[in-house]
């Protein structure tokens, strides 16, 4: 993890050594506390991984990724258990039945967002739909998502953006093919670009190709925007402040990473400035009406501008980033297992004959429905959800869970549990065409999350991404560049592949 980064960066020994004392203090006051009052509740509190004094198992959390250190754990301690973070609990969640239980049965005592630093910055205080609290708020900036932009009535309207979308990256494909037949192709740079241009229509009412930023006295290109709204701000959300884990110390000084998430929260500032400023000039003309930002501009009143301006990045950071995630992973699985592939792409032929994959018939689609579902088994976009605070105590998975701690929902254990499932850590898609599956159910995995915090976007996600698998497969033969077999490292915040997917391409017969 970053934070171990600032052992030698920052005088930490001198840090913890001035923060001893009121910690000890503040561990003897709370367990005087609570062996005095005692715990309402007669259930055992869940199993803990052994860790060191003060840091707790923060030395057993090197990498960026503790959703695959927690999924070892659980083969130990089971589907929950607690681990200390220096000077808070965290209960991980490994399950699809504590999951469950905790998101819909015991919401009410956990629908408050956790946050790092970090985080709580670049979401300007929660000011999010993912990341906000589920209070008046949430429940009204979700309503004004759903209405204008991803509920059913809302995606018919968007429909032909979407189309657009599909066949620009269909035409970029073709091009690279016909310009150098036998070269790789960088998939994401093409699909990401193109995504991103869908997002700037549906949040802003028109595509971006550059933009003059006034607080940076310069232009910005296409891609120095998509770099300072969508790139950067994610590769900062999983910066991490050992001051989260000891706020005691939070005196201390941290220059260096705050300059840097500072600095990145600026420019995204004043690049969404310019852009809505310019946005306004087109809707005086009477351009561009029909974008989510008009929307909130003529609807939420109560909304500020810095709120109305967060709401609109959201739209813009979501789905430049997970629906590409997802649809990157699925045809890395497409290529690497040539036999599916051909399968899906008969299974396509059979229903579609010579037409093309719309969104009406997708769920005469079952096999390609299979595909989706399996690659977000398999790579969940969002490993762990970011985390809940329990506020008050309550009861999850047949244990106590004491007021205070911090819950991590881990959808990537979930996903990967092998009681649940077959060969977990294979990708099958077969296993999705089971007749116990609905075939308009969502949430066959966990990695749209569930109960009152469901993904708003799921229905979204869904589609461009089952839209476009089923149309890069009728138009392509997909293999995988060499050596691309066993590139499958992850980084960020969202399961990002560590490297662009390279593939080579050739036309199909149709």
């Amino acid at each position: 993890m970053a934070f171990l980064q600032h052992f030698q960066e920052t005088p930490f020994v001198i840090s913890v050594a001035l923060g001893v004392l009121p910690l000890f203090l503040y561990f003897f006051i709370k367990g005087f506390v609570s062996s005095q009052m005692g715990s309402l509740s007669k259930l055992p509190p869940p199993p803990e991984v052994p860790g060191l004094p003060l840091i707790g198992n923060l030395l057993q959390l090197k990498e960026k990724k503790p959703h695959k250190t927690f999924s070892k754990w659980a083969e130990i301690y089971g589907p929950i258990f607690s681990i200390r973070t220096g000077a808070s609990t965290m209960i991980v969640l490994n399950s699809v039945d504590v999951v469950k239980e905790a998101m819909v049965t015991r919401y009410s005592s956990i629908s408050t967002r956790k946050l790092s630093k970090a985080l709580k910055i670049l979401s300007f205080d929660k000011t999010m739909v993912a990341m906000s609290d589920y209070n008046d708020f949430h429940k009204m900036v979700k309503r004004h998502l759903i209405t204008n932009l991803l509920g059913t009535t809302a995606q018919k309207r968007q429909r032909n953006l979407r189309d657009t979308m599909i066949e620009n990256t269909l035409k970029r494909l073709h091009a690279h093919v016909k310009r150098s037949p036998l070269e790789a192709v960088n998939f994401r740079e093409i699909f990401e670009s193109e995504l991103f241009s869908l997002s700037m229509k549906q949040a802003l009412g028109r595509d971006v190709e550059s933009i003059y930023v006034e607080e940076l006295a310069r232009t910005l290109s296409k891609e120095e925007i998509f770099k300072l709204l969508v790139h950067d701000p994610m590769e900062g959300a999983i910066e991490v402040d050992w001051r989260d884990f000891f706020p005691y110390l939070k005196w201390i000084p941290n220059k260096s990473l705050e300059m840097k998430i500072q600095r990145m929260d600026f420019h995204r500032k004043v690049v969404m400035k310019a852009l809505m400023k310019e946005q306004k000039k087109q809707f005086a003309k009477g351009q561009g009406l029909n974008c989510y930002l008009h929307y909130l501009l003529s609807e939420a009143k109560t909304l500020t501008e810095e709120q109305i301006s967060m709401l609109i990045w959201e739209v813009i950071i979501e789905t430049s980033d997970t629906t590409l995630v997802t649809t990157e992973w699925a045809m890395y699985e497409l290529a690497k297992d040539t036999k599916w592939q051909d399968h899906l792409c008969q299974h396509i032929q059979n229903i579609c004959g010579s037409d093309n994959v719309t969104e009406e018939i997708l769920l005469q689609l079952p096999h390609l429905g299979a595909v989706f579902h399996e690659t977000l088994r398999r790579h969940s976009p969002v490993p762990i959800i970011p985390l809940r605070y329990a506020h008050e105590e309550t009861q999850i998975g047949g244990y106590t869970i004491p007021a205070e701690s911090e819950i991590a929902i881990n959808i990537y254990a979930c996903n990967l549990d092998k009681k649940r499932w077959e060969k977990p850590e294979e990708w099958l898609p077969e296993r999705f065409l089971d007749k116990k599956y609905d075939p308009q159910d969502l949430y066959k995995t966990m990695a749209f999350g569930g109960g009152k915090r469901a993904c708003a976007g799921a229905l979204e996600a869904m589609t461009i991404s089952c839209t476009a698998i089923g149309r890069f497969v009728l138009e392509f033969e997909w293999r995988l560049k060499d050596g691309e077999e066993e590139n499958v490292q992850t980084v960020g915040l969202t399961n990002h592949r560590l490297h662009p997917l390279q593939v080579i391409l050739k036309p199909r017969d149709r």
